[in-house]
């Protein structure tokens, strides 16, 4: 029983670490938003913004693989599954939200 516990408890620290994001913007946001000007400066932002999106576009699909997984495949998972498949679900709604708000950032400085 101990060691279905510590499989679990080092499965679920896996999840979380994988869904860390260790640099989720590699240049400072605050700098580049403030000293765009031109509209080669927009435009790089709004590219920025858009690979962000398809970044956690990605993660979403990810979570919807391991949420179908855990679904389909509850008894493998025990007392845990529902925590799990809850879990992924929030991941999935927040990852889908912080996509569209890229994507409407990069709307809006194509605008620019």
């Amino acid at each position: 029983m101990k060691t279905n516990t510590l499989i679990t408890m080092f499965l679920a620290l896996g999840l979380l670490t994988a869904c860390a994001e260790m640099n989720p913007h590699p240049m400072d946001m605050s700098q580049a938003v403030q000293s765009a000007s031109s509209k080669a400066d927009h435009e790089a932002l709004a590219k920025h913004y858009e690979e962000a999106a398809k970044d956690l576009q990605l993660k979403v699909d990810e979570h919807k693989k391991l949420l179908s997984q855990y679904q389909a495949k509850s008894y493998l998972y025990g007392k845990q599954a529902d925590t799990l498949v809850s879990h992924c679900r929030v991941l999935i709604n927040a990852y889908e939200k912080a996509a569209e708000a890229n994507l409407s950032m990069a709307a809006m400085h194509r605008q620019m």
